[in-house]
């Protein structure tokens, strides 16, 4: 009878790994379909964030160092306060910058690629 409750227990375990790998792969297909597909928009916009990035930080830089020098040139504030003001300055404009980045990264994605998920999260969840 223990012989028995364990070949039940490893055909059981053998089937949920045989389905979990079945999901897998069908999810590693569809989204290597949807980088072939959307490849050269990736690829375009990757390059277009790296210059913008690299430019911005070369702008930034030298934002930072004029607007150090002219807010210690016209206020008689301490070093250390108009640094904060310029740090609290570059928190709002860092924080503005990642949600326009955030709304811009998402894209139109593959049908298959929702339904697949849609049907993954329902098997999982144990609805029909």
């Amino acid at each position: 009878m223990d012989k028995s409750k364990n070949k039940n227990f490893a055909n059981t375990a053998s089937r949920i790994s045989a389905i979990a790998s079945s999901v897998m792969d069908l999810h590693v297909r569809i989204a290597l379909q949807e980088v072939d597909r959307e490849k050269r928009r990736l690829i375009s916009g990757g390059i277009f964030i790296a210059i913008g990035g690299i430019l911005l930080m070369i702008v930034l830089i030298s934002v930072h160092i004029i607007s150090f020098f002219t807010l210690s040139k016209f206020n008689n504030w301490s070093n250390e306060h108009n640094l904060l003001l310029i740090i609290f300055v570059d928190l709002i404009l860092s924080g503005l910058s990642l949600k326009l980045g955030g709304k811009l990264v998402k894209g139109p994605y593959l049908p298959q690629t929702l339904e697949g998920l849609g049907k993954t999260t329902k098997a999982v969840l144990g609805k029909k």
